[in-house]
């Protein structure tokens, strides 16, 4: 069947029209900022992998994440990946951080020790929902960075030192939480004492093996009793002292 030239040219025409409109509104879609970002890593990283807890979302609807990683890395900090923060070292997925949080049961009330600060962002993300954190840092850039990072965004019950996470923080205890980054063999003595009655200590538990497990102990009658298996994972493994044990 023949087509007249005009209907070819009024084709040609339609559709040069709609590919005009689909560059307008493509280009007219601003890149999502990180608010929206924050909202979405919410929706689709945690709430539909079961966190719930109303503290927990609004902590992380609250801190900035794109301020704890490298600066070529901002723009994918949301993403359900790891997140480089420098020294060798990243922060983990969302999802592990908010899983962790919510084995520790924290509660307004709650004084947390963190061993293994990283760039502070667990730390932070524990403050919004504990009374105070403490957290240790054995490597002395780290430490100074994430202390640094947490007083320019106002985070004042965020109390960092650059010191062996094995002795803990004595003059700062009794803790009614604790949670390691780095993985031991054992449960560090020090802290087992620096827990109170009723508190919950979390790590990963394993060392310098391949195949560690996130546990959960908590404290009864001056006994820890444990461990609760939670999850497979893998940590760095702890530095300093524990090596001397």
């Amino acid at each position: 069947m023949m087509v007249s030239k005009t209907i070819r040219n009024l084709a040609l025409f339609a559709i040069m029209a709609l590919g005009a409109v689909a560059l307008i509104s493509a280009c007219s879609q601003k890149p999502k900022g990180f608010e929206d970002q924050r909202a979405e890593m919410v929706r689709l990283q945690l709430k539909q992998r079961g966190i719930t807890d109303p503290a927990i979302l609004k902590a992380f609807m609250t801190v900035p994440r794109e301020e704890y990683v490298l600066p070529n890395f901002r723009n994918n900090s949301y993403d359900d990946v790891e997140a480089p923060i420098g020294h060798g070292q990243s922060l983990d997925r969302p999802y592990e951080n908010a899983f962790m949080i919510r084995a520790l049961a924290l509660t307004p009330h709650d004084r947390v020790l963190e061993v293994g600060t990283g760039s502070g962002y667990l730390a932070s993300l524990m403050s919004r929902i504990a009374k105070d954190v403490y957290s240790i840092e054995i490597e002395h850039p780290l430490a100074q960075e994430s202390a640094e990072r947490v007083r320019r965004l106002g985070y004042d019950n965020v109390h960092i030192k650059e010191g062996d996470g094995f002795i803990g923080w004595p003059e700062n205890a009794p803790f009614d939480a604790i949670v390691m980054t780095a993985s031991p063999s054992e449960v560090p003595k020090p802290l087992a004492q620096q827990l109170a009655e009723g508190g919950r200590i979390l790590l990963p538990l394993g060392g310098t093996k391949k195949f560690q497990e996130l546990v959960l102990y908590e404290k009864k009658d001056g006994v820890l009793l444990g461990p609760k298996m939670l999850a497979p994972t893998e940590f760095v493994p702890m530095k300093g002292k524990i090596l001397e044990q």
